[in-house]
Protein backbone atom coordinates (compact mmCIF):
# COMPACT_ATOMS: atom_id res chain seq x y z
CA UNK A 1 0.00 0.00 0.00
CA UNK A 2 1.04 3.34 -0.50
CA UNK A 3 0.72 6.08 1.97
CA UNK A 4 -2.30 7.38 -0.31
CA UNK A 5 -4.26 3.99 0.01
CA UNK A 6 -4.01 4.28 3.84
CA UNK A 7 -5.21 7.85 4.22
CA UNK A 8 -8.02 6.83 1.48
CA UNK A 9 -8.55 3.35 3.86
CA UNK A 10 -8.28 5.58 6.93
CA UNK A 11 -10.95 8.50 5.79
CA UNK A 12 -13.20 6.41 4.38
CA UNK A 13 -13.47 4.32 7.37
CA UNK A 14 -13.86 7.23 9.89
CA UNK A 15 -15.93 9.26 7.05
CA UNK A 16 -13.70 12.40 6.84
CA UNK A 17 -13.59 14.63 3.48
CA UNK A 18 -10.38 15.22 2.53
CA UNK A 19 -10.88 18.77 4.19
CA UNK A 20 -11.30 17.43 7.26
CA UNK A 21 -8.02 15.30 7.49
CA UNK A 22 -6.50 18.37 6.13
CA UNK A 23 -7.19 20.07 9.12
CA UNK A 24 -6.45 17.24 11.29
CA UNK A 25 -3.10 16.91 9.91
CA UNK A 26 -1.78 19.73 8.80
CA UNK A 27 -1.47 18.19 5.29
CA UNK A 28 -2.31 20.35 2.40
CA UNK A 29 -5.49 18.88 1.07
CA UNK A 30 -4.20 19.39 -2.88
CA UNK A 31 -0.98 17.07 -1.51
CA UNK A 32 -3.90 14.86 -0.09
CA UNK A 33 -5.23 14.42 -3.30
CA UNK A 34 -2.03 13.62 -4.79
CA UNK A 35 -0.92 11.29 -2.64
CA UNK A 36 -4.51 9.31 -2.68
CA UNK A 37 -3.86 9.43 -6.67
CA UNK A 38 -0.52 8.79 -6.30
CA UNK A 39 0.37 9.88 -9.37
CA UNK A 40 1.90 13.29 -10.39
CA UNK A 41 -0.12 15.42 -12.72
CA UNK A 42 3.03 16.67 -14.92
CA UNK A 43 4.88 13.70 -14.83
CA UNK A 44 2.77 10.90 -14.21
CA UNK A 45 5.11 9.27 -11.71
CA UNK A 46 4.51 8.22 -7.98
CA UNK A 47 4.33 10.78 -5.35
CA UNK A 48 7.52 10.62 -2.70
CA UNK A 49 6.09 11.39 0.61
CA UNK A 50 8.57 12.84 3.00
CA UNK A 51 9.09 11.38 6.62
CA UNK A 52 7.61 14.71 7.91
CA UNK A 53 4.83 13.83 5.77
CA UNK A 54 4.32 10.50 7.01
CA UNK A 55 4.95 11.82 10.81
CA UNK A 56 2.46 14.35 10.08
CA UNK A 57 -0.54 11.39 9.00
CA UNK A 58 0.42 9.06 11.75
CA UNK A 59 -0.07 11.63 14.45
CA UNK A 60 -3.49 12.28 12.47
CA UNK A 61 -4.20 8.72 12.39
CA UNK A 62 -3.54 7.81 15.46
CA UNK A 63 -0.98 5.34 14.53
CA UNK A 64 2.56 4.79 15.60
CA UNK A 65 4.99 6.11 13.03
CA UNK A 66 7.30 2.85 12.81
CA UNK A 67 3.76 0.92 12.71
CA UNK A 68 2.53 3.27 9.49
CA UNK A 69 5.72 3.39 7.90
CA UNK A 70 6.36 -0.55 7.90
CA UNK A 71 2.51 -0.75 6.24
CA UNK A 72 3.60 1.09 3.07
CA UNK A 73 5.17 -1.00 0.48
CA UNK A 74 8.28 -1.37 0.42
CA UNK A 75 8.70 -0.99 -3.41
CA UNK A 76 8.00 2.85 -2.44
CA UNK A 77 10.10 5.68 -2.47
CA UNK A 78 10.41 8.06 1.20
CA UNK A 79 12.42 11.22 0.55
CA UNK A 80 14.36 11.50 3.72
CA UNK A 81 16.79 13.79 2.76
CA UNK A 82 15.39 16.80 4.81
CA UNK A 83 13.73 14.42 7.34
CA UNK A 84 14.79 15.26 11.13
CA UNK A 85 17.53 12.89 12.47
CA UNK A 86 14.47 11.05 14.68
CA UNK A 87 12.88 9.89 11.92
CA UNK A 88 15.56 8.74 9.64
CA UNK A 89 15.65 5.08 8.46
CA UNK A 90 19.18 5.67 6.85
CA UNK A 91 21.38 5.21 9.69
CA UNK A 92 23.97 2.53 9.50
CA UNK A 93 22.89 -0.52 11.85
CA UNK A 94 25.32 -0.57 14.77
CA UNK A 95 26.30 3.06 14.59
CA UNK A 96 25.84 4.73 17.94
CA UNK A 97 23.58 7.78 18.28
CA UNK A 98 22.10 9.52 21.50
CA UNK A 99 19.36 11.87 21.12
CA UNK A 100 19.23 16.11 21.43
CA UNK A 101 16.52 16.45 23.64
CA UNK A 102 14.17 19.63 23.29
CA UNK A 103 12.92 19.25 27.01
CA UNK A 104 14.52 17.25 30.01
CA UNK A 105 12.39 16.73 32.65
CA UNK A 106 12.94 15.55 36.15
CA UNK A 107 11.40 11.74 36.72
CA UNK A 108 11.36 11.14 32.82
CA UNK A 109 14.23 8.74 32.13
CA UNK A 110 12.77 7.97 28.06
CA UNK A 111 11.99 10.51 25.67
CA UNK A 112 9.29 10.52 22.55
CA UNK A 113 9.76 11.34 19.55
CA UNK A 114 8.51 14.66 19.74
CA UNK A 115 10.64 15.21 22.43
CA UNK A 116 14.06 14.86 20.31
CA UNK A 117 15.43 17.63 18.44
CA UNK A 118 18.25 15.50 16.07
CA UNK A 119 20.39 12.33 16.93
CA UNK A 120 24.04 12.89 17.13
CA UNK A 121 26.85 10.52 16.74
CA UNK A 122 28.39 9.06 19.70
CA UNK A 123 31.34 6.85 20.57
CA UNK A 124 30.49 4.18 22.57
CA UNK A 125 27.14 2.22 23.56
CA UNK A 126 25.31 5.14 25.26
CA UNK A 127 22.20 3.00 27.33
CA UNK A 128 19.17 5.08 28.07
CA UNK A 129 21.45 7.35 30.64
CA UNK A 130 23.25 9.19 28.04
CA UNK A 131 21.49 12.42 26.10
CA UNK A 132 22.22 15.79 24.99
CA UNK A 133 20.27 18.68 24.85
CA UNK A 134 20.76 22.00 23.62
CA UNK A 135 21.74 25.68 25.13
CA UNK A 136 19.94 28.12 24.76
CA UNK A 137 21.34 31.60 26.17
CA UNK A 138 24.80 33.05 27.69
CA UNK A 139 24.72 32.11 31.31
CA UNK A 140 27.85 29.68 30.68
CA UNK A 141 29.78 31.62 28.63
CA UNK A 142 32.52 31.84 27.67
CA UNK A 143 33.41 27.51 27.95
CA UNK A 144 29.68 26.89 26.78
CA UNK A 145 28.44 29.09 24.35
CA UNK A 146 24.65 29.79 22.94
CA UNK A 147 23.55 27.24 20.66
CA UNK A 148 25.98 24.61 21.68
CA UNK A 149 25.35 20.91 22.56
CA UNK A 150 25.75 19.58 26.02
CA UNK A 151 25.88 15.73 26.43
CA UNK A 152 24.96 14.30 29.85
CA UNK A 153 24.98 11.16 32.03
CA UNK A 154 22.27 10.87 34.37
CA UNK A 155 23.82 7.92 36.12
CA UNK A 156 26.76 9.83 36.79
CA UNK A 157 26.99 11.35 40.26
CA UNK A 158 28.07 15.18 40.75
CA UNK A 159 31.00 16.91 42.97
CA UNK A 160 31.33 20.54 43.74
CA UNK A 161 32.25 22.27 40.44
CA UNK A 162 31.07 19.79 38.02
CA UNK A 163 28.46 21.41 35.12
CA UNK A 164 25.23 19.65 35.32
CA UNK A 165 21.90 19.38 34.10
CA UNK A 166 19.20 20.67 36.76
CA UNK A 167 15.55 21.41 36.66
CA UNK A 168 13.67 23.68 39.32
CA UNK A 169 10.17 23.32 40.26
CA UNK A 170 9.60 21.27 37.29
CA UNK A 171 10.61 23.97 34.45
CA UNK A 172 12.73 23.17 31.23
CA UNK A 173 16.30 22.06 32.11
CA UNK A 174 19.07 24.46 32.82
CA UNK A 175 22.66 24.01 32.58
CA UNK A 176 25.19 25.27 35.50
CA UNK A 177 27.95 24.59 37.67
CA UNK A 178 26.64 23.16 40.90
CA UNK A 179 28.25 23.67 44.37
CA UNK A 180 26.94 22.46 47.88
CA UNK A 181 26.59 24.15 50.54
CA UNK A 182 26.41 23.02 54.78
CA UNK A 183 22.71 24.55 54.58
CA UNK A 184 21.90 23.84 50.88
CA UNK A 185 23.12 24.49 47.32
CA UNK A 186 23.85 27.24 44.37
CA UNK A 187 23.59 26.88 40.50
CA UNK A 188 26.37 29.02 39.06
CA UNK A 189 27.03 30.50 35.80
CA UNK A 190 30.07 30.86 34.24
CA UNK A 191 28.96 34.21 33.58
CA UNK A 192 29.54 36.47 36.02
CA UNK A 193 26.96 38.96 35.31
CA UNK A 194 24.37 36.30 36.19
CA UNK A 195 23.89 36.21 39.80
CA UNK A 196 24.20 32.70 41.58
CA UNK A 197 20.75 30.83 42.23
CA UNK A 198 20.85 29.52 46.22
CA UNK A 199 18.50 26.89 47.49
CA UNK A 200 18.14 25.84 50.92
CA UNK A 201 17.95 22.47 51.20
CA UNK A 202 14.37 22.80 52.25
CA UNK A 203 13.80 24.27 48.75
CA UNK A 204 15.67 21.84 47.16
CA UNK A 205 13.40 18.81 48.65
CA UNK A 206 10.15 21.08 48.35
CA UNK A 207 10.63 22.98 44.73
CA UNK A 208 11.89 20.37 44.24
CA UNK A 209 15.27 21.18 42.65
CA UNK A 210 16.61 17.73 41.03
CA UNK A 211 20.10 17.03 39.10
CA UNK A 212 19.60 15.35 36.07
CA UNK A 213 23.03 14.61 34.90
CA UNK A 214 26.23 15.18 35.08
CA UNK A 215 28.05 16.89 31.65
CA UNK A 216 30.53 15.03 30.12
CA UNK A 217 31.17 16.51 26.79
CA UNK A 218 30.30 19.94 25.41
CA UNK A 219 29.87 20.33 21.18
CA UNK A 220 30.31 23.73 19.73
CA UNK A 221 27.36 24.75 17.12
CA UNK A 222 28.18 23.62 13.41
Amino acid sequence: MSLGDIIKKYRSENDLSMSEFSKKSGISKAYIALLEKNKHPKTGKPIIPSITIIKQASDAMGMDFNKLFEMIDGSVQINTDNAPDAFRTDIPIGHYRIPVLTTVAAGKPIFAEEDVLQWIDYDKEPGDHVRACRIEGNSMIPRIQNGDTVIFDSELGWEDGDVVIATVNGDHATCKRIKRYADGIALLSDNANIAPMYFSKKEVEELPVKVIGRVTEVRGKL
